[in-house]
């Protein structure tokens, strides 16, 4: 059980020191320091030395690929050779319907859970707990800007590796189910090497 806190610590919150996850998960730091050597030694995380100023450098540990490999990716191999063949055989013609068809089916899935929720705070909120049930580990913060919406992990990277018509679509889900007053731009991108996704989502300014 403490290893998979370990590990989903690291992914919610990328890189960290050994301090910072002690206190993060209330044990003490030789218990800390004792499971990251073990999961090193397994593979599922590193360990990277980053100096600021004078002193020692500071020690940040992440997840590995294999590391990373342990949280779901729906049906990634199958979903990839499925959508290579629909490809070869009907055509890119055929594989944009296709994804267009599941972003209707999203947008009023979507809408039929956030229809009884008016201010924009609440339907983000909403929407991070749908992305959460469907694997994304979604979460949102509010600041001086507006709001982030962020999805630590996506379930279906490996399809948008080869078709990255489905990170669109997901986009234009978002932009039609949280209302024409807002704005929403993708800042993090798993697909272009980020630790996650992220959407910087702000009010419109009055014409």
């Amino acid at each position: 059980m403490k290893t998979n806190r370990f590990l989903m610590l690291l992914k919610t919150r990328g890189a960290l020191t050994a301090g910072e996850i002690s206190k993060e998960l209330g044990i003490t730091s030789e218990g800390a320091r004792l499971q990251l050597i073990k999961l090193s030694e397994e593979g599922l995380i590193q360990s990277t030395n980053e100096s600021k100023g004078v002193g020692r450098p500071t020690v940040y540990f992440s997840l590995t690929e294999e590391g990373n490999a342990g949280f779901p990716d729906t049906h990634a191999e199958l979903t990839v050779k499925l959508i290579q063949l629909m490809k070869t055989t009907l055509g890119d013609e055929a594989l944009d319907k296709v994804i267009a068809a599941g972003e209707q089916v999203g947008k009023e899935k979507y809408s039929n859970e956030l229809q009884l929720i008016t201010d924009l705070e609440g339907r983000i909120s909403r929407l991070a707990d749908i992305r959460t049930r469907e694997g994304y580990m979604a979460e949102y913060s509010k600041d001086e800007q507006g709001y982030l919406l962020i999805e630590n992990h996506c379930p279906i990277c490996a399809a948008a590796q080869v078709c990255q018509g489905f990170c669109a679509s997901e986009l234009n889900t978002f932009k039609f189910v949280l209302g024409e007053d807002i704005d929403i731009t993708r800042v993090n991108h798993i697909i272009a090497g980020d630790r996650r996704c992220a959407y910087r989502i702000t009010l419109k300014k009055a014409s």
